[in-house]
């Protein structure tokens, strides 16, 4: 956890005085503040908020936390309409802490989050994204939890760039590696391929876990006296300036940061270790409050917990002896030790009692433990260096107080000519005899979006300690937390980029509702949001519009749909230049399952079975992958949002599932039916014969992408009923034909075996990035 969007916040000083005193300090002694990515007038707040010119162990300490990426100074007026979402009785945690919590039954309680390590997975794509991996899963430790699961939403250029080749393969190999050795099944996520993402590639990372309602953890640092532990791998240099500099600034036109720090080194073993130590302690009732060390470091751990116990009005404070802390590199300074991201590493707040209990048990699993200070009530935080104090400030002037800027928003100067140039104006062309759409078909399973993605997933552990029931390719990954009642949760991560560049409010209420449909399609009930919002510089008002558009899409879409969102992450300035990627607010789901024994898998098995579409097919293809793969055309408006109906095929896939009356069900999204059926085929072995409606338009049938829409296979046992649920609910239904064969078959318009559709829609990763082993 790297800052706490929601919390109480100071704003830009109105007489000035703060601006004088910078110049006075500048006068007096100049201090690289701008270098550390302050400007002139944080760096006058500073002075003004300490009283004099800050020491270097301080002006570091601000620069890191009053970065973007620590403070959400940017996002934080556009975040708070997130609280006002609904807060559900399951919901336990919310938005301020590291991560979400929710109950979900039997006396359990499941946390998840999403986060993002977009720069540092250009900068060095394995470490960058191993890194991530191990950020986020701390972040679900520290409430208490034992992580369970990751996803993993991806992002990269075009798939033939030079760039993508360089970064994808060490990206996934970097997930893969880290998450493979902690022994956490990855479960899901996305592979998207678009030039707008050149130079600036998207790694999010979601972690889920489960603890039982008792053992939520708080960050906060309480009780005067208590000992301040920090556990885990020593400190080095790596990651200083990963927050400030790295992830708080555009790239340049070379395609990088212009000042590149290191970026940190993940050890997967260490971080094993120290995660079950954690589980012990917490077991044992062994700690008061618990922090990790991820963006920002020590830094931010000191800061959160202490500024954290004095809000619970508590006395606080907290006195540290730097010295003290475990390096790596003897030759480290005070302002390195604090910035430092080395990773593996937690802030564990300890009575004096349970101290060398808590030591004994660290020593016993092989991690470091080092009292490094104590909590205090003084209001303070007092940081010594071989007895000399090096920093002494208001832990909430780091923590809570930053800068907060309401910058300027313009709507794009372009949008209305890009929402004007819709397919239909700029007359793409379609498809229209049989054999032009088994073409068309054809070429979209194979391209880069639509194609198999198992070049990717088949370097991850999906079924790691056997309690994963589904994964990818499935619409959801859903996991099991109980072997006797068989309760469970799902999870999907969803975004498009291109809906959002065409209409950023609706392209976040899209990825919403896909989310959730991919949720219910597994069976499961949606009960939770996080989100990952990834977009340009804040500096841009264009780019402040998308962003200030789709938060409140998002919150606006929670609030109809009566999810709590429960945190999240903001990832500013994916840019290159003047160049900004697509505006692209990831959407993470949660749904919950009474049993898991009923979830629906998108394959089709059954012979016979029927094969019904749900929900109603328009026209539309503004943003599709039809017009981007065929005509390269991005332009206007993305598939309309109808929330209410998205609720209702929800509760109806949800209601098939508890009934018995399906086999499979799958979602339909980007491709349209045609890759839905697609998929569903390959992924049960069956083909399928499709008849549509008399007089149809074949290609808007197969390939728009309108929403609120899926494809159920029933039994011929259960079909009569199924019906009649759709129809009492109001769900529009419409049988398109049955499960059978080694085909698929459209009538009057093609046919296609599945030997030829796996062969186009397994080889294109591959071919791009060579087999794996």
């Amino acid at each position: 956890m790297t800052g706490n969007p929601t919390a109480p916040t100071a704003t830009s000083d109105p007489t000035g005085a703060a601006a004088n005193a910078a110049t006075a300090a500048a006068d007096a002694a100049e201090q690289p503040y701008r270098d550390l990515g302050l400007t002139d007038d944080e760096y006058g707040r500073i002075v003004a908020t300490l009283g004099r010119r800050p020491t270097d162990a301080e002006l570091a300490m601000y620069s890191v936390m009053w970065s973007e990426h620590c403070s959400y100074k940017s996002s934080k007026i556009h975040l708070r309409q997130f609280k006002d979402t609904p807060s559900t009785d399951r919901l336990l945690v919310g938005m301020g802490e590291n991560a979400g919590v929710v109950a979900v039954g039997e006396g359990l309680a499941v946390t998840f989050k999403i986060e993002s390590h977009n720069h540092p997975s250009f900068v060095e794509p394995y470490q960058g994204a191993a890194t991530g991996v191990g950020g986020i899963v701390r972040d679900i430790l520290t409430m208490g939890a034992r992580p369970l699961a990751v996803l993993d939403p991806l992002r990269f250029g075009d798939a033939d760039a030079p760039d993508t080749a360089r970064t994808l393969p060490g990206i996934v190999a970097g997930i893969g590696g880290y998450g493979n050795c902690l022994g956490l099944p990855n479960i899901g996520g996305e592979v998207v391929f678009d030039p707008t993402y050149a130079g600036n590639p998207l790694v999010n990372a979601l972690c889920v876990g489960v603890m039982p309602v008792s053992r939520v953890q708080t960050s906060a640092a309480t009780g005067v006296g208590n000992a301040v532990v920090l556990l885990g791998a020593k400190t080095g240099r790596d990651g200083i300036g990963g927050v400030s500099v790295l992830a708080s600034a555009t790239f340049d036109e070379g395609g990088g940061p212009a000042r590149r720090p290191s970026v940190q080194v993940g050890d997967p073993f260490t971080e094993k270790i120290l995660i079950e130590s954690c589980l012990e302690l917490f077991d044992r009732g062994l700690v008061t409050g618990i922090q990790d060390l991820g963006g920002a470091g020590l830094t931010c751990a000191l800061t959160e917990t202490t500024a954290a116990g004095i809000a619970t009005g508590q006395p606080g404070g907290m006195d540290v002896d730097l010295e003290l802390v475990p390096l790596r590199e003897a030759s480290m300074s005070p302002p390195e030790v604090l910035a430092s991201e080395s990773q593996e590493r937690m802030l564990a707040i300890v009575t004096p009692q349970s101290l060398p209990e808590v030591l004994a048990l660290a020593e016993r699993w092989g991690v470091i433990a080092t009292r490094i200070g104590t909590v205090t009530d003084s209001g303070r935080l007092v940081i010594r260096w071989h007895g000399e104090v090096v920093v002494d400030v208001p832990p909430g002037s780091l923590a809570d107080d930053g800068p907060v800027y309401e910058r300027p928003i313009r709507r794009p100067a372009d949008l209305d000519l890009v929402r004007a140039d819709t397919p239909a104006a700029a007359r793409l062309a379609r498809p229209t005899t049989g054999e032009q759409l088994r073409e068309t078909l054809l070429r979209l399973i194979a391209s880069p979006n639509l194609c198999s993605r198992a070049w990717v997933t088949d370097q991850y552990d999906r079924y790691v300690q056997a309690n994963t029931v589904l994964a990818q390719p499935e619409d959801a990954g859903v996991l099991r937390l109980s072997a006797d009642t068989g309760l469970g949760i799902a999870l999907a991560t969803d975004g498009n980029g291109r809906y959002a560049r065409l209409d950023p409010f609706a392209g976040a209420q899209l990825a919403l509702a896909e989310a959730c449909r991919n949720v219910s399609a597994a069976g499961a009930e949606p009960i939770a949001v996080t989100n990952c919002l990834n977009f340009g510089s804040p500096e841009d008002p264009e780019v402040m519009w998308q962003f200030a558009e789709a938060c409140a899409g998002l919150a606006d879409g929670c609030r109809r749909l009566g999810l709590p969102v429960t945190g999240g992450n903001v990832s500013f300035y994916n840019q290159t230049g003047a160049t900004p990627i697509h505006p692209t607010p990831v959407i993470g789901v949660l749904g919950l399952f009474d049993d898991v024994a009923r979830r629906t898998p998108i394959g089709f098995t059954g012979d016979g079975d029927a094969l019904i579409l749900l929900g109603e097919t328009a026209d539309e293809f503004g943003g599709s992958e039809w017009a981007w793969v065929t005509h390269r055309h991005l332009g206007g408006a993305p598939p309309a949002v109808d929330l209410a109906r998205e609720k209702l095929l929800g509760e109806v896939l949800v209601a098939g599932s508890r009934e018995g009356l399906l086999s499979a069900a799958h979602d339909l999204s980007d491709g349209g039916l045609a890759q839905t059926l697609v998929e569903s085929c390959l992924r049960g072995g069956r083909g399928a014969r499709i008849e549509l409606a008399a007089g149809a338009d074949l290609f808007v049938e197969l390939f728009s992408e309108s929403t609120a829409r899926a494809v159920v296979a029933v039994p011929s046992a259960a079909q009569a009923r199924f019906a009649e649920l759709c129809t009492t609910r109001g769900l529009p239904w419409q049988r398109l034909g049955v499960v059978g064969g080694d085909t698929l078959d459209v009538r009057d318009a093609f046919a296609v075996g599945l030997d030829e559709l796996r062969t186009a829609h397994e080889g294109t990763l591959p071919a791009l990035f060579g087999q794996t082993t």
